[in-house]
């Protein structure tokens, strides 16, 4: 019988279909349900249980409105969200490496129960892999208020310190002190199931990437991991003030006060459908600057607490230095996002020249692409510049802004793409994931893929799920780390087929000259 015994209980697993040496233990709480009292504070322990607590299906996810394939739905009840997943291999000689996994979606939808998440492929590896849920949308990175003072009635209650004296009750950056929960927790308790708690490496994509890169430059999450893997790091990070302001959008939206009190009176459905109608309204309005083109409105917040600065500038000063970086951005990022249905299409010159003006990107930039992609039709020229605006660029710049500060830092780029059943498959967003965990058989993912893998794609996957693996085991993926800017293909990998390789493909990134030049505008969620 697969038990293991945690600091709060015994949880029983079970082994996977997939792979009988490998158990998984799903639905564990690292924390206590963020609701009622718990509401908008810092997460605090799961309370102990006795017997052998069923951890055998995933845990209910965080309040959103999204509805993803092969993935559970958000119900309103659903309120025991903090729990984390486990593979492990059941016969592992004990001190393997771990590898925790924080997923995407904008900081506002998506779960650890995601089938592209599946630890089965990497556990094979020598791996003990854990995926996390943590709290999204306001309930995660929504600014509450600072009411002191205030006469409105039925404050009082709200200001008071809670039942553990919490002298800051309703912190910012609440999703990000559920992953610090979550690695405490691993810390604490990983021995138990065949893992090193000094072997941890951290790793996530898209928002998750830059969430895990907050925590690599933050002070409260030092020696909780060693390494950090960061796919598609996202350019997005708020000041306290354009939080509040966010804040007081989403509170007019639900129609209450933009206080604690009115706040932790809006169910969380409600705060979810404000955030929703406060994105549509900024995508139904040229006029509203950058939001317009891509509305996601949540993020990490420099609250002068647990962070003071954008990842970016952190590591360029120093910051995580003794966390090993590897990153790795993909080719076609932005194409997704379009294909999707989630950002404004931009199909006129006039229209690129308002995005253009909007972001505050140079005339020269945009020509440059221009001249790079000589076949391309305006909605292709976006795309390529919002793709390395919001995702490429400033992913390679993480890995630059490390090395150069003395760090240790590996890069890569995912170009797996060909034209298939008529269509162009694209090097687009998370499409490298699926890849990375071994979990090209899943049907959910073929979309992201562009359709069932062949033999070369199996390939492909093994060789990054090796490198996940050996960076995590020795902090060596299978090529050399950064030195400086990243510029010659010895210096960065290049994830293809082994059919797509050969000349005719720029291994270089294509843009970095005109973006050195142009330089990186930082941008807000």
């Amino acid at each position: 019988m697969d038990v293991f015994t945690t600091k709060a209980g015994m949880v029983r697993g079970r082994r996977t279909a997939r792979d009988r040496s490998i158990v998984t233990v799903r639905g564990l709480p690292y924390a206590a349900p963020p609701f009622g009292a718990r509401r908008f504070r810092e997460p605090r322990p799961a309370e102990p249980w006795d017997g052998v607590r069923d951890c055998t299906a995933f845990g209910p996810i965080a309040p959103q409105s999204a509805e993803l394939p092969g993935a559970p739905v958000w119900s309103p009840g659903d309120e025991d969200i903090l729990t984390l997943n486990i593979w492990t291999p059941a016969d592992g000689p004990g001190d393997l490496p771990v590898l925790v996994w924080i997923h995407g979606g904008a900081y506002v939808f998506g779960s650890s129960a995601q089938p592209d998440f599946d630890g089965t492929a990497l556990a094979g590896r020598g791996l003990v892999v854990v995926t996390l849920n943590s709290r999204l949308g306001f309930e995660g990175f929504g600014h509450v208020p600072d009411t002191e003072g205030s006469t409105e009635p039925a404050l009082d209650a709200a200001l008071l310190p809670d039942a553990d004296g919490d002298a800051a009750p309703f912190p910012d950056n609440r999703g990000l002190l559920d992953q610090i929960a979550a690695l405490e927790w691993v810390r604490d308790n990983i021995s138990a199931f065949g893992g090193s708690p000094d072997r941890v490496t951290l790793a996530g994509q898209s928002s998750g990437a830059t969430s895990a890169a907050c925590l690599t430059v933050a002070d409260r999450a030092r020696g909780l991991f060693r390494r950090a893997v960061l796919h598609s790091a996202v350019n997005a990070f708020a000041t306290v003030e354009q939080a509040a302001r966010i804040t007081a959008e989403v509170a007019a939206a639900a129609g209450v006060p933009a206080t604690r009190a009115g706040l932790l009176a809006a169910p969380p459905e409600a705060l979810v459908a404000a955030g929703d109608q406060v994105c549509e309204r900024y995508a139904q309005d040229p006029g509203s600057g950058q939001r317009h083109y891509d509305p996601a409105i949540y993020g990490p917040v420099a609250d002068g607490v647990l962070l003071t600065a954008d990842p970016l500038e952190a590591l360029a000063a120093g910051a995580g230095g003794a966390v090993e970086l590897l990153v790795c951005h993909a080719t076609e990022e932005y194409w997704l996002l379009d294909a999707v249905g989630s950002s404004v299409k931009i199909t006129t010159e006039e229209q690129l020249a308002a995005f253009a003006a909007d972001f505050g990107l140079p005339a020269s930039l945009v020509e440059g692409h221009r001249e790079r992609l000589p076949d391309a039709s305006v909605p292709d020229v976006h795309l390529s510049l919002h793709s390395g605006l919001l995702f490429a660029e400033y992913s390679t710049r993480l890995a630059e802004a490390h090395a150069l500060a003395g760090g240790r830092a590996f890069l890569a780029r995912f170009d797996r793409r060909r034209d298939r059943a008529g269509h162009r498959v694209r090097a687009w967003h998370c499409a490298d994931i699926p890849f990375a965990f071994g979990n090209l058989h899943e049907e959910s993912v073929h979309f992201l893929v562009g359709g069932p893998p062949g033999p070369a794609d199996q390939e492909l996957s093994g060789r990054m799920t090796r490198a996940w693996a050996e960076f995590a085991a020795h902090g060596d993926p299978g090529w050399g780390p950064l030195d400086g800017p990243a510029g010659s293909a010895a210096t960065v990998r290049v994830w293809r087929t082994a059919d797509e390789d050969g000349p005719g493909r720029d291994a270089e990134g294509g843009f970095r000259d005109l973006w050195r030049t142009a330089g990186l505008p930082l941008l807000a969620p």
